[in-house]
């Protein structure tokens, strides 16, 4: 009992992650896997979710071992660091952002027959909405929040996932044969969805500043606290891949039905490809679920991008400016909602497009942030009795190698 009276008053930022975590990689990566090439692609997300797990714990524990964020951190390491950080959240911040919204959006139209607002107008909405509610309950609103909606995500997509199983699948049509995985299509997927499980490797900055601020209100919790903490919520995003896995696979596999890159459409199929096989009765119990778990997705990150962004700027600066006051937040809130809007007008709001270039970007520098996480970890900053043993250490060297690995390949194929 004294262990989850521990667990619950500590819970933030792992709650936090999962939070984040459970969107666009598993609501469309994950169901698009298994309806598209079966119950084998559990492999490569039990892998990503393997492999990616030393970058974000490092987050975890370099902050609360030094009472730093993962981007002071990496100021500390010199110069090349902090801009390369700079470089990557530059780059992936305004792609991620627009690709949640955009599919939120979708959501959105699909659970109240919205007809004749285009996706992009309905995302402003969800833009103006969700950064007042940041600016006014800033960390307090989402983490208390997001305890109801995670738990409650949980248990719907858990009943759902047995309903399902259940079930016999559905048939093949006549003359249907598994797509092949290890072709040039088939490794592309394999990138982005590997690139995106459970989520960025540069959010692992995103936990860390997250870390900062629980711990203004609770106190420092012992390591291995904040390491149980963070587990919970990692183990809970990687058995919700695996729920939406199942669910594609045994709705949709062998019919042949394509999910859409249009917002609207895909979460239409999304929301009839659960009530199809359980029953009409679910429609609005599975399209509520589905648009919270996209938006609790667009709270978190908006929040942790805007985060992240001011302490950049901070340690890009010989003279380190504080950006403590409240307006500072309020201000990067705003500009990110302004030049996000830009971006995914400047797509159509293609959700296909965004997906595939927010994920390839966070793919290929996935390795480049972890080496970089862990040199702090490994640093004087951390003793020596803090810093990860021989096993993680090899498990993120194998992490490195994995990643890199496929980005190499994927910069082959574009390049021939």
């Amino acid at each position: 009992m004294n262990q989850l009276r521990t667990l619950l008053k500590n819970l933030g930022p792992g709650l936090l992650f999962a939070s984040m975590a459970i969107g666009t990689s598993h609501l469309v990566l994950s169901t698009k896997a298994g309806a598209t090439y079966g119950w084998l692609m559990i492999i490569p997300i039990l892998l990503a979710n393997l492999f990616k797990y030393p970058f974000f714990e490092f987050g975890i524990r370099y902050t609360n071992v030094s009472g730093r964020s993962l981007v002071e951190g990496y100021s500390r390491r010199g110069k090349a660091y902090i801009w390369m950080y700079a470089v990557i959240t530059l780059v992936t911040t305004f792609t991620i952002l627009a690709a949640l919204y955009v599919v939120t959006a979708g959501l959105f139209a699909n659970l109240f027959g919205i007809k004749g607002v285009s996706v992009s107008v309905i995302a402003l909405g969800l833009f103006a909405f969700i950064s007042l509610l940041l600016i006014v309950g800033r960390y307090r609103l989402l983490e208390t929040s997001l305890k109801f909606v995670v738990s409650i995500l949980f248990i719907a997509l858990l009943v759902t996932t047995i309903l399902v199983l259940y079930k016999a699948p559905v048939e093949a049509v006549s003359g249907f044969e598994r797509p092949v995985i290890f072709n040039e299509v088939g490794i592309l997927f394999l990138i982005s969805l590997i690139g995106w499980m459970p989520t960025a490797v540069e959010a692992s900055s995103w936990i860390s500043l997250w870390s900062l601020e629980k711990y203004k209100t609770t106190g420092k919790p012992p390591l291995k606290d904040a390491l149980r903490e963070f587990n919970v919520g990692y183990v809970t995003t990687a058995l919700l891949a695996v729920f939406f896995l199942l669910i594609g696979y045994r709705t949709l596999f062998g019919t042949g039905t394509e999910l859409s890159g249009n917002a609207v459409t895909f979460a239409d199929q999304v929301v009839q490809l659960f009530t199809t096989h359980i029953g009409d009765w679910a429609y609005i119990f599975i399209a509520v679920s589905a648009f919270a778990t996209m938006f609790s997705t667009c709270m978190t990150a908006h929040d942790a991008i805007s985060r992240v962004s001011i302490d950049v700027l901070e340690y890009l600066q010989p003279r380190k400016k504080r950006y403590e006051k409240p307006w500072y937040y309020a201000v990067a809130v705003l500009v990110l909602t302004a030049v996000n809007f830009i971006v995914l007008t400047a797509f159509s709001a293609n959700m296909g497009v965004l997906v595939a270039l927010a994920t390839f970007i966070s793919f290929v520098l996935a390795p480049v942030v972890g080496y970089m996480n862990l040199r702090n970890v490994t640093s004087e900053d951390l003793p020596q009795n803090t810093h990860p043993g021989k096993a993680m250490r090899w498990l993120t060297y194998a992490g490195i190698l994995f990643l890199s690995c496929f980005a190499i390949y994927y910069c082959w194929i574009i390049l021939m």
